[in-house]
């Protein structure tokens, strides 16, 4: 297993009996040069795994935290190559470091040539929330052929047969979206989420993680108790919108809420 493996980060977490912290930004927010920095700090205060949002014109599934940070993004005219920029210098860390997009930006660049450049940059993988297995063949290829990791979505409205055929398509991990709806970071966790990791688990061997707004380190522990990953985003978005014109000061509040996410999901 490389340094940018999914799955070494997974291992590694099983030995020290805690839960993985995965963390989300969009690439170029709030510009190219300061979404890296963002993100290097993330893996420094303890992130384990990273996601690297490619920001898109019409976000459906985002709530309206990451969509500001993405409609930022791409004022500034973020492109692809800047999301594959990001990817390399993030990955160059050792944390392995994977993309979440929708999927007619990759359509658009083409499938093959994505994952080739996203393997060149030293990408793990892509999180495709709005394609699934059945409509992903072409990626199917592409992933295998360049070595990527395949995660694809379950939701609490999946049926425990489509959680079987998604999980047996998804390298790496599985991402369990325990919110009905747009994301967002909450205040309380969804008791959603505990039944749909029960039904993922009996469907597959694979790492489970869950996305719900997880904001503190005290929501973090509570999903870290039944998940393999504690995945967050909007925090991490929230706190440099609340740091529009203080970039260090930004950085600094960036790794005070990764530590205290990282301390929760040790305390599971």
């Amino acid at each position: 297993m490389t340094a940018r493996s999914v799955e070494a980060a997974y291992t590694r977490a099983r030995e020290e009996d805690r839960a993985v912290l995965v963390g989300y930004l969009p690439a170029g927010f709030p510009d190219v040069e300061g979404g890296i920095a963002a993100l290097t700090t993330m893996v420094e205060a303890g992130c384990d795994i990273i996601e690297v949002g490619l920001p898109y014109s019409d976000p459906v599934m985002d709530g309206p935290t990451i969509q500001a940070a993405a409609q930022q993004a791409l004022e500034h005219g973020t492109r692809i190559s800047d999301v594959l920029r990001t990817v390399e210098a993030v990955a160059a860390t050792g944390a392995p470091t994977l993309v979440m997009t929708y999927w007619n930006p990759v359509e658009q660049y083409g499938v093959e040539r994505f994952a080739e450049h996203l393997a060149d940059a030293g990408g793990a993988g892509l999180i495709t929330p709005d394609l699934t297995p059945d409509y992903a063949p072409q990626w199917i290829d592409a992933a295998d052929k360049h070595g990527l990791d395949k995660v694809f979505l379950v939701a609490p409205s999946s049926t425990d047969e489509r959680i079987r055929l998604t999980t047996q398509a998804c390298r790496g991990f599985v991402y369990a979206t325990a919110v009905m709806g747009v994301t967002g970071a909450r205040d309380s966790s969804s008791d959603l989420a505990g039944p749909l990791v029960a039904r993922t688990r009996a469907a597959t061997d694979l790492p489970i993680g869950v996305g719900l707004g997880v904001s503190n380190g005290d929501q973090a522990a509570e999903v870290a108790a039944y998940a393999d990953a504690v995945i967050v985003g909007s925090a991490f978005v929230r706190v440099l919108l609340d740091h529009p014109d203080d970039r260090e000061a930004g950085l600094a509040a960036l790794a005070d809420l990764t530590r205290d996410l990282a301390a929760g999901v040790r305390r599971r």
